[in-house]
């Protein structure tokens, strides 16, 4: 019964790892990274992939500008 709980808890720790990877990222900031949250939740945990490609969605021109 006890290895069952642990494997538990590391599945548990997988599924939140994106979700924490997300949160203390400096690639998004404000609404635009409590959008991506909301989409890991609703829409599905593989969201973060995307995250990982497309994350900063605003240019970079335009935070010189």
């Amino acid at each position: 019964m006890g290895i069952s709980i642990w494997a538990l808890v590391i599945v548990f720790l997988i599924w939140l790892a994106p979700f924490i990877a997300v949160a203390t990222s400096d690639k998004t900031s404000g609404s635009e990274k409590v959008a991506w949250l909301l989409g890991m939740v609703f829409i599905s945990w593989f969201a973060w992939i995307f995250y990982l490609l497309l994350a900063p969605l605003k240019s970079s021109r335009a935070e010189n500008v």
